[in-house]
């Protein structure tokens, strides 16, 4: 409300008289003269003693320079704040992902361009993913169950088979690949109920018609890999997140329709935040170049 009169005194107090502070603020003398005024009138307060050849401050506009000063170097620093983040020299980006290694290297080249830009990543299931996006927890979600929501801005990541992990002890351990058929009735390690993995190998078994046995559930991936190396069960996770662990051993499966897509999602409404925007980018650009990053190089619109 007072903004303008605020200013307007400030340019006078610091250019020296009223000519300088209406060519400083580009405005002509009578409508600066006219600020200052309302100001003083608004307060009942006298800022400057004026006669025909000098302009000084009275005692009560010395004392409100030092807090205009005060003012409008806080507005300065916030502007500057802001600039800094429009350019990324500073600022934050929180990513929610169901396995980290889908987004490292995209991480790892946005760190290289953006070093200023602090970086969190969550760790969770699909459903908790996607909860992270609509309560603003997160700006930049990458998982695999992902539903059709005019609300969601979407690019595949990639397309990876899922597997079954055993451990390096079980009867199979020398075999390459099984039939899905055969897991009929073995004992399972699954994930969580939120979990694509989860819902797909259920699914599957549903699809053929096939009695699933008794499972062990567990959260998270590393859980699935403890349980399957201390013998509870046959685990599932997708190709490129079995690694190397010298107590598992993994196992294609056949005739069955099993593959993890991987997506990059934000809000449309938060797409033009400007680290948003340059993430998002920055990763679509290195998934239609990279195979290493990208399966089937396919945007969703």
């Amino acid at each position: 409300m007072h903004y303008s009169k605020l200013r307007a005194f400030h340019a006078v107090a610091t250019q020296g008289g009223f000519s300088k502070a209406a060519e400083h603020l580009h405005l002509t003398q009578p409508t600066l003269s006219d600020q200052v005024r309302k100001l003083e009138i608004d307060f009942d307060i006298l800022l400057f003693n004026r006669n025909s050849r000098s302009v000084t401050m009275t005692e009560t506009g010395k004392h409100l320079l030092l807090i205009t000063t005060r003012m409008f170097e806080c507005e300065a620093e916030a502007i500057a704040f802001l600039q800094e983040n429009q350019d990324l020299l500073t600022g934050n980006i929180t990513l929610s992902a169901d396995a980290p290694f889908h987004i490292l290297k995209i991480v790892r080249k946005f760190r290289d361009q953006y070093p200023g830009v602090n970086i969190n990543i969550k760790i969770g299931n699909s459903e908790e993913i996607l909860g992270h996006l609509f309560e603003f927890k997160s700006d930049i979600g990458v998982f695999s169950r992902v539903p059709d929501d005019d609300r969601l801005n979407i690019v595949n990541l990639r397309d990876d088979p899922l597997v079954a992990v055993i451990s390096k002890d079980h009867s199979w351990a020398s075999r390459k690949s099984i039939q899905f058929s055969e897991l009929e009735d073995q004992p399972l390690v699954l994930r969580e109920r939120g979990s694509t993995t989860r819902q797909l190998i259920e699914n599957e078994f549903a699809r053929l018609k096939l009695k699933q046995g008794n499972f062990m559930e567990v959260e998270g991936r590393e859980s699935i890999r403890e349980a399957v190396a201390t013998g509870n069960g046959i685990g599932f996770i997708s190709r490129p997140e079995f690694g190397f662990d010298s107590r598992l051993e993994m196992l294609e499966l056949k005739n069955c329709e099993l593959s993890m897509h991987e997506y990059l999602v934000c809000l449309k409404d938060r797409s033009n935040i400007r680290v948003v925007s340059a993430f998002w980018d920055m990763a679509t650009e290195m998934v239609r170049k990279n195979p290493e990053i990208s399966g089937r190089k396919k945007l969703r619109p």
